[in-house]
């Protein structure tokens, strides 16, 4: 059985969270990306909420 642990990805733009996320979710980053930078744009929470992840989930 395979444990997929959500981690910072090597294959970074900034600091890999979308990419780990992506990798975590087996999705494409650049949909990642799109989404997150929607959110910053409208609500202004998706930056923080990157800070915070980019602080919280452990790097590979």
């Amino acid at each position: 059985m395979k444990t997929n642990k959500l981690t910072r990805s090597d294959e970074r733009m900034i600091g890999g969270v979308c990419g780990g996320i992506a990798e975590y979710f087996d999705l494409d980053v650049s949909l990642i990306r799109v989404v997150w930078a929607l959110v910053a744009l409208i609500g202004g929470t998706g930056l923080l909420a990157y800070l915070i992840a980019w602080l919280i989930i452990p790097k590979k």
